[in-house]
């Protein structure tokens, strides 16, 4: 049973692909099949007028009439050679559209896992068998669906030769085409089993093809550089990076050394047939009963046609073998979303009037088996800010996540303004937000272009896009820079400008405040900036977030202290609450935390 769910698996990864190349270039699919049909005619015309020029050879050498014969052997060669270049003629053309279809194919099908990829909920993200999922897609989806239609053509015009061929050969004696047959089917039973253990070996290494990717990138990437040469970080590395290699190597060597001598001990059997077959053929050809013109035909037809077979079969065999890399795009695609849109959203309230609540919200990850939080209940209201505080691990980002509806509650429900955040479509409630984690993303772009990814529906020469970077300082960091907004940030492309952490983080701040949001999340905002920046940048805060609901993450309680209300979380649940005065006044635990701070200070 299991069996058969897989063969119907892999047939779904294959017409999957073929819906992919279609809907990704149909008229050039089209075109491509047509002219790998028509391929297919001369070639078999070719045998009959290479059997009429043998024979006319022949005739003419015991003719009297030498012009005659020689004429009509001329018009043989020539028509031949017209089918030869009708021949190239298509061939080319061939070539020409399967490389425009590759290109277009190969465009849309990467947009296609693109698409999915950013569409898939961001669990996806810490489970390692989606990385492995993804690995494969990535390696062969670009190329296989490509490969898929080839073949299918390839099959389609080597069994239209084969056709006429074993016509041909069973007009001659039927055990000729029988013998066909039988001396090609074990090379395709080879290839069919040597397919199925490279599948299986490929898949079971690929968390060794990606530990083998890590290792590249820490070697070759500018985050790691530095620790790697001042801890001498180096030869280990490379020394495991090539331990893993070599691991690899041997084991698909293996493979290929068993499936060699498999179609070693195949060809060498084929090889005999075709001798006997040629002998059967040289015997005919002595007793008279074929000319040799219809000796060099048969025989050609003979090889030509175990070519022919041979074709089809591995192009079988090809298409097993690409359904089975091909399961995992089908694989891919069907991956569920567990962040869901409803069927029927209802409106984002703009502006909002009560704000948002967390009810009795728990949470843990889909890979954990712990809660994150446990029973949270807190309100965020327009025109407030309020400040998640507590040691690293206590769940404030996690919480910022589910806000922004990242994740669902495990249990209990976010409300805005008395709806669940379920009930709103994913793309209308992001809107409401700016955010600013502390992974925030160094574009390697222009400065322009990193401010204006925080409301991307805003023209480049905007306005508000100067005046946020203005609010967050990000505009003293752009004026040093030689082409100011659009000078190309980081390094990894030619006349760009690495920035210092901090400036990086100014830049980020800005993209954050361009956005029309009624929310604004910070988590550490201020984290690289140093003491005059940051009360530069909270001197304006709060007019930035008058009318919006603020959310602020920090270990800095000089950042803390200006919000409306601090939440202090332990363990994933609230400890405390209040203004800071309040939790001062109470000497609970915010109280510790900001003496020990405060100790650095005095």
């Amino acid at each position: 049973m299991a069996e058969i769910e897989r063969k119907k698996f892999q047939l779904s990864g294959l017409r999957t692909a073929l819906r992919l190349v279609w809907r990704g270039a149909p008229g050039m699919t089209a075109l491509s099949i047509f002219l790998s049909i028509a391929q297919s005619l001369p070639s078999t015309l070719t045998l009959y007028l290479n059997k009429l020029i043998v024979d006319g050879v022949i005739q003419a050498a015991m003719a009297t009439d030498k012009i005659a014969a020689g004429q009509h052997i001329l018009l043989l060669v020539l028509s031949t050679g017209g089918v030869m270049l009708l021949s190239d003629l298509l061939s080319e053309a061939s070539d020409l559209v399967r490389d425009a279809q590759g290109e277009k194919v190969t465009n849309f099908i990467s947009a296609t896992v693109h698409s999915k990829a950013i569409a898939v909920d961001l669990e996806a993200y810490e489970n390692p068998k989606y990385y492995d999922t993804l690995s494969r897609v990535q390696r062969d989806a670009a190329y296989r669906p490509n490969q898929v239609v080839r073949g299918l053509t390839a099959i389609i015009q080597s069994a239209v030769n084969l056709l006429a061929v074993a016509g041909l050969l069973a007009s001659l004696h039927w055990g000729v085409a029988l013998l066909l047959f039988l001396v090609t089917l074990p090379g395709a039973w080879v290839q069919w089993k040597f397919s199925s253990k490279m599948y299986r070996w490929q898949r079971q290494r690929t968390p060794t093809e990606r530990q083998v990717s890590y290792f590249n990138w820490m070697l070759a990437g500018d985050q790691t550089a530095k620790e790697i040469r001042l801890f001498n970080l180096g030869p280990l590395f490379v020394n495991r990076f090539i331990e893993l290699r070599e691991k690899m190597r041997k084991e698909r060597l293996a493979i290929a050394i068993r499936g060699s001598a498999a179609d070693l001990g195949v060809r060498a059997a084929a090889t005999l047939a075709i001798y006997g077959a040629y002998a059967f053929l040289a015997l005919r050809a002595v007793q008279g009963i074929i000319s040799i013109g219809g000796l060099t035909m048969y025989y050609q037809a003979f090889q030509r046609g175990q070519g022919l077979l041979q074709g089809v079969f591995s192009g079988i065999v090809g298409l097993y073998d690409h359904s089975l890399y091909l399961s995992d795009l089908e694989e891919f695609l069907n991956l569920e979303q567990q962040v869901k849109d409803p069927a029927r959203p209802v409106p984002v309230p703009n502006p909002m009037a009560q704000g948002i609540c967390f009810e009795d919200v728990s949470f843990k990850y889909p890979t954990g088996k712990d809660m994150i939080l446990e029973n949270v209940s807190l309100t965020i209201r327009p025109g407030k800010i309020v400040a998640f505080v507590g040691e690293n691990g206590a769940g404030k980002t996690t919480l910022t996540k589910l806000l922004c509806r990242l994740y669902d509650p495990t249990e209990g429900r976010i409300t805005l303004d008395g709806h669940d955040l379920r009930e709103f479509s994913t793309a209308d409630l992001r809107r409401q937000f700016s955010v600013i984690f502390q992974d925030y993303v160094k574009y390697q772009l222009t400065a322009r272009e990193n401010i204006q990814f925080g409301n991307p529906d805003l023209e480049p020469d905007e306005d508000r896009l100067i005046d946020a970077a203005e609010r967050s300082g990000a505009d003293r960091v752009i004026d040093t820079l030689p082409d100011r907004y659009d000078t190309v940030l980081g390094k990894w492309f030619e006349g760009g400008e690495e920035l210092s952490i901090g400036q990086w983080q100014k830049i980020a701040l800005a993209r954050a405040f361009l956005r029309e949001s009624q929310i604004i999340v910070l988590d550490e905002p201020t984290s690289a900036m140093d003491a005059r920046a940051e009360y530069e940048l909270f001197a304006r805060f709060r007019e930035l977030a008058a009318g919006r609901a603020a959310v602020l993450i920090s270990h800095r309680f000089s950042t803390v202290r200006m919000a409306d209300t601090i939440f202090v979380l332990e363990d994933g649940k609230i400890a405390e609450s209040g203004s800071h005065q309040s939790l001062m006044e109470l000497g609970g635990a915010y109280a510790r935390l900001f003496e020990m701070q405060a100790q650095n200070y005095r």
